[in-house]
């Protein structure tokens, strides 16, 4: 009876500190911003499938403009090459102008959006850092080059499977602005490439 009570004491004993050690650990890792605002929208919106769907593309969106943002900026700053610090401007210009746009209608709507780059953009953004000179400016232009067609694919949907009327609306209107940037990034990888 002793030898069971003492290793129900030593289970017990583990299982308090795997408990203690795992909620310290959990403590000090922040949430990822994109799951902080699809949780608080799947809260809202639980019982309302169309208004989650929406809300789901236009955290999607925010997302995109956020990582395109502070990507932009990194090509302003670490490239030689002139064309790539103007396209890193005007990714920066047209983004931030999609940001306040998406701001406005999530905000009209009550859905969250993320404030800051997710794990997966601050990943990109530190691999693309770590580049410079001319394998910088390659790395670029594919990042622009996929980042923009996985934009177009879930902007597409959107446009034609919203079920909002302002949301479908506004996702239909920034497919070609969208496009318009694929073009410039393919321009882009392609005289890179040549170097």
């Amino acid at each position: 009876m002793k030898k069971i009570l003492l290793i129900s004491k030593v289970v017990l004993g583990a299982g308090v500190l795997l408990l203690s050690l795992n909620s310290c650990k959990n403590e000090t890792k922040q949430e990822d911003p994109k799951e902080v605002a699809e949780d608080q929208n799947e809260a809202k919106f639980d019982s309302i499938d169309t208004k989650e769907d929406d809300s789901e593309f236009l955290v999607d969106a925010a997302e995109i403009d956020l990582a395109e943002i502070e990507i932009g900026k990194l090509a302003q700053t670490k490239s030689t090459n002139a064309e790539v610090k103007k396209f890193g401007k005007m990714l920066v210009d047209e983004h931030t102008k999609s940001a306040a746009e998406v701001k406005t209608i999530a905000g009209s709507k009550n859905i969250s959006l993320p404030t800051a780059l997710t794990e997966e953009g601050k990943d990109e953004y530190d691999k693309l850092n770590e580049k410079s000179g001319v394998d910088f400016d390659k790395k670029f232009a594919d990042m622009m080059v996929d980042g923009h067609e996985k934009a177009i694919d879930k902007f597409t949907k959107a446009a034609e499977t919203a079920n909002d009327a302002e949301i479908k609306t506004w996702a239909s209107k920034n497919v070609s602005t969208l496009t318009a940037h694929l073009q410039h990034a393919k321009q882009l990888k392609e005289s890179l490439d040549k170097k």
